[in-house]
């Protein structure tokens, strides 16, 4: 036999007996299952951060409020190096101080709606008939130059379709033959997002163009107010940013987000001919004094001599959108991670590695705590110049798609991590919790870590009624967190972090990514 081949045999044997032996501490399992799931308080931390503290806008008094209150339990719970840490510079904060809209004529009906984030308001309470502009383009606003001036007005667009009933349930879990095809995903499937055809991306940009073009005539033409169409149905509404958060943008035209039953009933009746009157009273408020974006950090620090300046870090992202309290978009996923690290604290863990909780700020606009922080103390992925810390994370763990269970975890490609993370979740198969798929989901922070070649994995979750009910919505509140879900979470979430912190290697890593600019 060939000896070289011979080699190889014998190295791919090795690797997976090694495998093989990943153990697992039931014992401290037991002890972590036993906090977790019979003395939780993962829903009194998350009902403080809603209802108690309500939205926490990127940049907004009430992030801010709701971070000073993030490093006090930090604190209270005995964790160290509790602090805020800021990240590079974000822009102005932005909240609504007062909201009052309803239609007066054919007939008084409150409108169910919401500001669009950094918009200004309406400068005192304004009453106005409504406006239904068709326009296109630019060029179709021209007939009604130096007519808008204090005005409500809607326009009149041709994408805007009548709702249609749905008869999918709101809310779904994972089914069986789901989480098998996940398991069975191989490298480049599995749950991946694609980028969008460079058609459709051309298209994208040039309606965004478009619209902002629109956005800056009415602006221009001193427009009262805009209202304009929300997606979504049944009283829920999908907020969005209505302008720039940067320190010199220009101000915006007062707009308000309309949920589409009311929004349609405004435009079904301009669109027959009868006349409609609105009054509204916004009133917004913008804050510059301090344009730095925080984290918040803190530790349960090492106490391995050889091991103690290794790190294994868990987080989710803090900020939320504006229209309710960022329940499963993530006070969910924060909470869990403070609940896990609680967890262990409670059971006086003393772990080998520092265990590091971070709660991100400004995700929602393009990950930018967690990028900002890798950035910092890990390395630039345009460059992949690397810091000597990049080496000290094992690995580092996210939750960030709402308040439905773990069912597993999305490997982000990395093959060699796969079975140890199948070992550790057999403890958890009981709870529904026994899926690896090397498949990632996208578009959240654990991809500022795996940019740099760090291991940064994403728990796989139940989708509940997360895209169909919660997210970014009106409806995000603790109402739709489910409280047996976030404890099995915080539970598995807590031993990952435990057999981490205490296996004798880190988590096996991917080859480095290469800098984008680099020649292969």
């Amino acid at each position: 036999m060939n000896k070289k081949f011979t080699a190889t045999l014998l190295a791919v044997g090795l690797f997976v007996s090694a495998l093989a032996q990943e153990k697992v501490d039931q014992a401290a399992v037991q002890k972590i299952r036993k906090e977790g799931l019979e003395n939780s308080k993962v829903m009194d931390i998350a009902f403080h951060m809603t209802d108690v503290l309500g939205p926490r806008l990127s940049n907004s008094p009430g992030l801010k409020k709701a971070q000073d209150w993030a490093v006090k339990q930090f604190s209270d719970w005995g964790l160290k190096n509790a602090r805020l840490e800021a990240w590079g510079t974000f822009g102005k904060g932005w909240q609504i101080d007062k909201y009052y809209a309803a239609t007066t004529a054919p007939f008084y009906k409150a409108i169910i709606a919401s500001p669009k984030a950094w918009t200004t308001g309406t400068n005192g309470p304004i009453k106005s008939a409504v406006i239904l502009i068709k326009a296109d383009t630019v060029s179709d606003l021209d007939q009604y130059k130096g007519k808008l001036a204090g005005k409500i007005v809607m326009l009149d667009q041709s994408n805007v379709q009548p709702l249609k009933n749905s008869y999918k349930p709101d809310a779904t879990k994972h089914s069986d033959s789901t989480l098998q095809a996940m398991a069975a995903a191989t490298l480049g499937g599995g749950g991946q997002r694609r980028a969008a055809a460079p058609a459709a991306m051309s298209a994208m940009m040039r309606q965004r163009a478009n619209r902002a073009a629109i956005a800056q005539r009415l602006q221009e033409e001193n427009v009262g107010l805009l209202l304009s169409f929300a997606r979504g149905n049944h009283g829920t509404l999908f907020t969005s940013n209505g302008a720039s958060y940067a320190l010199d943008a220009k101000p915006a035209s007062p707009e308000l987000e309309v949920s589409a039953e009311d929004y349609l009933h405004i435009l079904r009746l301009l669109r027959a001919g009868h006349p409609v009157e609105l009054e509204a009273d916004i009133k917004t408020s913008f804050f510059a004094e301090d344009p730095q974006g925080y984290n918040v950090i803190a530790e349960i620090p090492g106490t391995d001599k050889k091991l103690k300046d290794e790190v294994v870090i868990i987080g989710g992202h803090y900020d939320s959108w504006h229209a309710a309290t960022g329940a499963t978009d993530n006070a969910a996923g924060s909470a869990v991670m403070m609940e896990a690290m609680r967890i262990l604290k409670a059971i006086d863990f003393k772990p080998k590695r520092t265990l590091r909780v971070v709660l991100w700020s400004s995700e929602e606009q393009g990950l930018f705590g967690s990028r900002g922080y890798v950035a910092k103390h890990f390395g630039d992925p345009k460059t992949m110049v690397l810091t000597k810390d990049q080496k000290k994370v094992s690995a580092y763990y996210n939750l960030d798609n709402g308040t439905g269970a773990i069912r597993g975890v999305y490997m982000q490609g990395n093959e060699a991590a796969k079975p140890i993370f199948e070992e550790w979740l057999s403890p958890f198969h009981d709870i529904g919790a026994k899926t690896v798929t090397l498949g990632n989901t996208g578009g959240t922070d654990h991809l500022a870590f795996d940019a740099v070649g760090i291991p940064g994995f994403q728990f796989i979750q139940d989708p509940m009624d997360y895209g169909t009910r919660t997210h970014h919505s009106n409806q995000d509140t603790f109402d739709r967190l489910d409280a047996e879900a976030l404890k099995r979470s915080a539970t598995i979430v807590a031993s990952f972090v435990y057999h981490t912190s205490e296996r004798a290697e880190q988590i096996p890593r991917k080859p480095l990514p290469q800098a984008p600019d680099a020649k292969p």
